[in-house]
């Protein structure tokens, strides 16, 4: 587990190194804002359609095999891109076919990575271990982006690809020596895991997760947290380049702030034992109710207060949540929910930034924040109560003798 999570944490720098450069260079080939925004959005596409046939994938194959080939896959194609960028033979065309094979290749790569980290501790750690993996994602995320302006500056664009090459050599060179733990969930595979198409196929997946309520309660929400919540990038910059009266540097502070949160709300994710869906919802109305507060800010010394906070509470609850997302199903079936969840996830992440903005439209960046709150804060409160009124009405409606105690069922969820 150590040299794994060492092993993500030289990935997600180089990762991160790769995509800070990329949105220089799409600004350096066209000059144009949403010339880049578009090559984001088209690395991101291949997840809405085709992450729930990365995941039947990953449930299918050897994990460890399924990992090491997409992670020297993505090498492949960092290597090119900075082979072009050297020649100076890249052009827009190239470069969207290059972000569109990446996202396909990720559909894979993604949950295969995320559960071959959870097979090398045993089964009572995974919420841990997840928790340990969103640890070094941050601290990957601080690293690459600071490293990324050292390289270009003294080594040049291509640079910063060749290095994300490197470190998808690096995990790649990892993978076979890692171990599962004893008492880890094991992946059944061979022959076992092809006894027949119906057992392993993609439908199946698709059916557990719209049969499993907790699932569902686990997306809804997620979905409204991310939509209208999360997006601090967007709100926070303009709040406190608009109303706040601050510039450039005021918003580094406060992302800076937003990454230390972050990192702090990682590790104490990494402490949940038993994380659940009710824990994620009341963080998330923890969440929107600072963002209520945040949109109030009357100056930014307040808002660094509260920043703090929301971004811890934001980890935890992410943690919490991808817990949930990745023990709740059976072992067979991991990797399609894990597909269905990219496929959804996608939806958020492609229609949530342009939603936000409308509403910053309409109501400014202190009733974008404000809104959103209320909207999550009451969206989560209407969610609780409803299936507390179902469960009521369930239990009311069963024979005398097989009641559960309102206590014990309460416990029991």
């Amino acid at each position: 587990m150590r040299w794994w999570s060492v092993a993500n944490f030289v990935s997600n720098a180089g990762t991160w190194m790769q995509l800070t450069v990329q949105n220089l260079l799409v600004l350096q080939i066209t000059g144009s804002a949403a010339a880049t925004g578009l090559s984001m959005s088209v690395q991101a596409a291949p997840a809405l359609l085709m992450s729930v046939l990365g995941g039947a994938a990953v449930d299918r194959w050897p994990r460890k095999l399924t990992a090491a080939v997409s992670q020297a896959a993505l090498a492949v194609i960092a290597f090119t891109t900075a082979t072009l960028v050297a020649l100076d033979r890249l052009d827009m065309t190239t470069l969207m076919v290059l972000a569109a094979v990446t996202g396909t290749v990720a559909t894979v790569d993604n949950p295969a990575c995320a559960l071959l980290g959870n097979d090398l501790v045993p089964a009572e750690d995974v919420p841990s271990a997840i928790g340990v993996g969103a640890l070094v994602f941050n601290a990957g995320r601080l690293a690459g982006a600071a490293l990324a302006g050292v390289t270009v500056g003294f080594l040049g664009t291509a640079a910063a690809y060749f290095a994300n090459g490197f470190s998808f050599l690096f995990v790649t060179a990892v993978i076979p020596f890692l171990r599962p733990a004893a008492g880890a969930v094991r992946q059944v595979t061979g022959r076992a895991a092809r006894r027949s198409k119906s057992d392993m196929s993609v439908r199946e997946g698709l059916a557990f997760f719209a049969r499993r309520p907790r699932l569902l309660a686990l997306a809804g929400v997620t979905g409204i947290s991310a939509v209208f919540g999360r997006n601090y990038g967007l709100t926070l910059a303009v709040l406190v380049t608009g109303p706040l009266a601050g510039g450039a540097g005021a918003f580094g502070t406060v992302s800076t702030v937003l990454a230390a949160g972050g990192i702090v709300g990682a590790v104490l994710g990494a402490r949940l034992r038993r994380p659940s869906v009710r824990l994620v919802g009341a963080l998330a109305a923890s969440g929107a109710l600072l963002q209520i507060v945040a949109g109030l800010s009357p100056s930014l010394a307040v808002l660094l207060v509260l920043v703090l906070p929301m971004a811890v509470v934001e980890s935890v609850s992410d943690t919490a949540g991808t817990a949930v997302l990745q023990t709740d199903p059976p072992a067979h079936l991991r990797g399609r929910v894990l597909g269905v969840w990219g496929s959804v996830g996608t939806v958020w992440s492609l229609g949530g930034p342009p939603a936000l903005g409308l509403l910053m439209e309409l109501a400014g960046a202190r009733g974008a924040l404000i809104v959103g709150g209320v909207i999550i804060a009451a969206s989560i409160a209407t969610g609780h109560l409803l299936h507390r009124r179902g469960k009521i009405a369930t239990s009311a409606a069963l024979p005398a003798k097989e009641r559960v105690p309102q206590p014990a069922l309460q416990t029991a969820a």
